[in-house]
């Protein structure tokens, strides 16, 4: 019996999304880290829009990648979730939007990986990591659309939806680096102040003897 590749891939990016904001829950995250991840998202949402008549040139995977670099990797992953979902209200949804929220929310994933390894911002090898996201991006909207719309499913028409797809994952990849290039610096300066600020520290003094 064939399976329906288009309803069994929505199904795996649906229950990759719903178990991840299950454990964002139950995490119980502050009402202050909840503001930021909102405004960041809605941030990432409005950066995309204006651009949408540019084939994949756009801030967003930029501005998720900035996030899960200095907030971490679920902060990453959140924000690149609700982006997408957010930003597919104003430019349509449809069956490609759980896989969008699930790649963005991989690319912000990745970037809290690679914030904690490391210790100060290069931005060098931030440009390449956001370079090599345009394409990891891309292949996983292509593999999507191979699964969803092409047929037979063989590396035929698998090589072909790939090769058809380059030059735009191509702007993706180029529009990230040129984005981080240009401001990864000082955005990267303006959230780690901001989530200094979140850190409540608290002194316990001891009493004396």
């Amino acid at each position: 019996m064939d399976l329906n590749w288009p309803l069994l891939t929505l199904a795996m990016a649906v229950l990759v999304l719903v178990s991840f904001f299950w454990r964002l829950e139950k995490s119980r995250p502050s009402a202050k880290e909840i503001a930021v991840l909102a405004t960041l998202a809605a941030l990432a949402a409005l950066g995309r829009v204006p651009f949408a008549a540019i084939p994949n040139v756009q801030p967003t995977t930029f501005l998720v990648l900035i996030s899960g670099y200095v907030f971490g990797s679920r902060a990453g992953f959140t924000v690149g979730v609700l982006a997408a979902l957010t930003s597919n209200f104003f430019l349509g949804l449809g069956p490609w939007a759980p896989w969008q929220m699930l790649a963005w929310g991989l690319a912000g994933l990745t970037a809290g990986w690679w914030g904690r390894l490391q210790s100060s911002a290069n931005i060098g090898f931030l440009v390449i990591f956001a370079v090599a996201w345009g394409y990891l991006y891309g292949a996983i909207m292509n593999l999507w659309h191979w699964l969803t719309f092409i047929y037979p499913l063989n590396w035929q028409t698998f090589a072909a939806t790939y090769a058809t797809a380059i030059w735009f994952d191509t702007l993706h990849g180029l529009g990230n680096g040129v984005f981080m290039w240009l401001m990864g610096k000082e955005f990267i300066k303006i959230l780690q102040r901001y989530k200094k600020r979140m850190v409540v520290k608290t002194i316990v003094r001891r009493g004396e003897r």
